[in-house]
């Protein structure tokens, strides 16, 4: 590594640091005193290192430009340090001015709904991700443990988890819901009092506000909503979950089961259909109360028993089986594996990266796309009893680079060459192997320790 390098990586990590350490000091401030209003964090919003994690959390991401058609590489081009000094000066002088997000539709995984996302420039996506660093420890020392949805430390297979524990103590009746069009029902005024609970500080307070009211571009006209945090800006997550923290703190478990809550997903585990039937009108009681409605459409009440089909959640199917092996056939216990919809958005990804209009394309590059994306599709549901789809996917993989081989090669009808061709090379060319990686669930033992021990 050159000396350049090393510099580099070393003010990073001290800039890391240094972040870190302000939002430990936040977040224990927070939690000391709940009814404290934190009224001093405009300045920590422009603070250089701020900004620099601002900064590499937007180019992880690597989003696409918003309507000022300014991309990532645009910004390294012109500079990013001059480009984070220019929005620092901005900030502090509050001339900063967001520009309204550019609207896509981006496809539902497995079905032919269509999703809103709202695409800020890299300014406005920067700024955003700032004021989320220096916002989140607040929150963080607030938000409940039935939250799991875009929190650090905690992920959706922490909320599977969960699932597995309260089925294991006889929590077998499911209310199964998500809020309709959660990100664009928000009202502004109910979610900047909900912000307002924690934070006084009104430069802050204003840029919320800002970024609220800095609308959609679409077909050429700017919308200004007085509803919705845009989907898809880095601080969208926070403000949901912010809004969304009312229900937690309503939620009365002892009456009403378990809730299990991933952004707008939610999961209640009842002990009786009484009590199911009366977790569902809570929850349209409370949802009505913040100005929002369940998706009826994914609305039910579901009875874990054998034979019963189960329910959807976080992308996994659940239902209740019975062990087959000796030592477990008297016990039934709570099992999942990829949804369909998973499953079949999985199908048409490995469709689209082995497509015929890619004939041109080297193999090899189709091999590494391949394997990114099957590792990844994997890595999230090979912990639970996925076996049997993983390998049908795996499966699926081998047969689709096949078929394309055999194009490639113009041998008609010649699939079976294509596939022989993967099978018979040493490694199938490289393909990633979908057996044998999958770790299933278990009651009240922590997935990630599971996961170590398979190493």
């Amino acid at each position: 590594m050159s000396a350049g390098n090393t510099a580099r990586s070393t003010l990073a990590a001290v800039r890391g640091d240094r972040v870190r350490a302000l939002q430990h000091v936040l977040y224990r401030a927070a939690k000391a005193d709940p009814s404290r209003r934190f009224h001093a964090l405009r300045d920590k919003v422009y603070r250089e290192d701020v900004l620099w994690r601002a900064w590499v959390a937007v180019r992880r991401n690597n989003g696409a430009p918003g309507i000022d058609k300014t991309t990532l590489a645009d910004v390294e081009e012109y500079g990013v340090t001059r480009l984070l000094d220019e929005v620092a000066g901005d900030l502090r002088q509050g001339r900063w001015r967001p520009l309204p997000a550019r609207k896509v539709l981006i496809p539902k995984p497995g079905s032919n709904e269509r999703r809103p996302l709202g695409i800020a420039a890299v300014r406005d996506r920067i700024v955003q991700a700032a004021v989320k660093i220096v916002l989140e420890p607040v929150f963080e020392a607030d938000f409940l443990p039935c939250s799991f949805g875009f929190r650090p430390k905690r992920s959706a297979h922490d909320a599977l988890q969960v699932l597995i524990d309260e089925c294991w103590q006889g929590r077998r009746w499911v209310v199964e819901t998500d809020i309709a069009n959660c990100f664009s029902q928000i009202p502004h005024d109910r979610l900047m009092h909900a912000v307002e609970e924690r934070i006084s500080d009104q430069g802050v307070l204003k840029l919320l506000r800002a970024m609220l009211r800095a609308g959609v571009m679409e077909d050429g006209q700017v919308r200004r909503e007085v509803t919705g945090a845009a989907q898809g800006g880095p601080a969208s997550p926070l403000l949901c979950n912010i809004y969304l923290h009312r229900l937690d703190r309503e939620w009365d478990t002892d009456q009403h089961g378990v809730l299990v809550r991933y952004c707008d997903d939610l999961v209640v585990m009842c002990t009786t259909r009484q009590q199911a039937e009366a977790a569902l009108t809570r929850l349209r009681q409370l949802l009505a109360g913040l100005g929002l409605a369940p998706k009826e459409a994914k609305t039910a009440i579901v009875h874990l028993a054998e034979g019963s089909p189960g329910f959807d959640f976080l992308g996994f199917r659940h239902r209740l089986v019975r062990g087959r092996t000796p030592k477990s056939a008297h016990l039934t216990f709570l099992a999942r594996w990829p949804a369909r919809k998973a499953a079949q958005h999985a199908r048409d990804r490995i469709r689209e990266i082995t497509g015929r209009e890619r004939l041109l394309v080297p193999a090899e590059v189709i091999v590494t796309e391949l394997n990114l994306f099957l590792r990844g599709w994997a890595g999230y549901f090979r912990y639970g009893n996925s076996a049997r789809v993983l390998g049908q996917v795996g499966n699926y993989a081998l047969w689709r680079l096949g078929l394309w081989l055999s194009k490639k090669g113009n041998r008609r009808h010649g699939w079976r060459w294509g596939v022989a061709q993967v099978l018979l090379s040493p490694d199938h060319l490289g393909l990633a192997s979908l057996h044998r990686i999958v770790i299933p669930p278990r009651p009240f033992r922590d997935w990630r320790g599971q996961a170590e021990r398979r190493r």
